[in-house]
């Protein structure tokens, strides 16, 4: 029996600090090791990253584009989808995976979070937003300051191992 593939998206902005872009790279390698597919919006930053991760691995990635044209993607797409859908894309990049690590980001990376959230998609969280409702913690996002456990808790959260 063929096992199913593992999709976990990787979000983040496009302008990240040198210590999350190395985060980035980081999960993806690991993600790529691990045997799972990478979704994420196609462009730089943490996307960049951690496509390069994942391709110095072998591994596979999808980059969900905002724009019409495939050639847009990072170097290190190796599936790109155009959408012409701007940040409306960021529904798709959830919604096709399992699981989403969040790393540092913007509104754009915020956007992405409540979509996953809404749908019940887990986040694990490095270095990225946390959320409060009427003063009071939100735990929905769950924490982890290493790339290494961000993977471990994504996949543990998919097959519950």
């Amino acid at each position: 029996m063929k096992k199913e593939k593992l999709f976990i998206a990787v979000i983040g902005g496009n302008e990240s600090s040198p210590e999350e872009l190395n985060a980035a790279e980081e999960v993806g390698r690991e993600l790529a090791k691990q045997g799972a597919v990478i979704v994420c919006g196609g462009l730089g930053g943490i996307m960049e990253a951690a496509c390069r991760g994942a391709s110095a691995e072998g591994g596979v990635t999808v980059g969900i584009l905002p724009g019409d044209i495939r050639r847009a993607a990072n170097p290190y797409v190796q599936i790109p989808i155009a959408t012409g859908l701007g940040q409306a894309r960021n529904v798709i990049v959830v919604k096709s995976a399992q699981a989403v690590i969040a790393i540092g980001g913007s509104y754009g990376t915020l956007s992405e979070i409540s979509h996953a959230l809404q749908n019940d998609i887990p986040v694990i969280g490095l270095n990225t937003w946390s959320l409060s409702r009427k003063g009071q913690a939100d735990t929905a996002i769950i924490p982890t300051q290493d790339p290494v456990k961000a993977v471990r808790k994504a996949i543990s959260s998919i097959t519950g191992r």
